[in-house]
């Protein structure tokens, strides 16, 4: 498949996306970074979660706002991972607290986040679809789409 880069992606709506997308990566990565560094011990699993969100967060942001061939795919899997993270760790976060004794940022499905990190993917992967490869832009009558048709 010849994917095109989407310019409609990283502008309007996806501009905002993408900055949401940044903070969280930002605030995800702080948190992992200090709760590894100053108490990795009481919790190591809940901690090495939150870097692998921090991570996710991170290749979402790059991915979203790259309009290189592959970007596209490579955001779908990236907020795919983070909407099955989301997921699991919000089911077992609340079937067994025990498990994830401290929280995440996807502990009881992003609870500490205002349910943000359970809304973003789905917007993501709305916004991606919406702006997949291939589709033409027709947001406007007599607009030419990305075939020049």
């Amino acid at each position: 498949m010849n994917e095109r880069p989407s310019v409609a992606k990283a502008s309007g709506p996806g501009r905002l996306i993408i900055a949401v997308y940044a903070i969280f990566a930002l605030a995800a990565s702080a948190r992992a970074a200090f709760q590894i560094a100053t108490k990795f011990a009481d919790a190591p699993l809940a901690y090495l979660l939150s870097a692998f969100a921090a991570v996710v967060y991170l290749v979402a942001t790059v991915c979203l706002a790259s309009r290189r061939p592959g970007s596209w795919t490579a955001a779908v899997v990236a907020v795919g991972i983070e909407l099955a993270g989301v997921i699991v760790v919000g089911l077992l976060s609340v079937l067994d607290p025990t498990t994830l004794p401290h929280d995440t940022v996807w502990s009881v499905f992003g609870r500490g986040y205002g349910f943000v990190p359970l809304v973003l993917p789905i917007v993501g992967l709305w916004w991606l679809y919406r702006n997949r490869p291939g589709r033409g832009v027709r947001s406007r009558p007599g607009r030419r789409d990305d075939a020049g048709v």
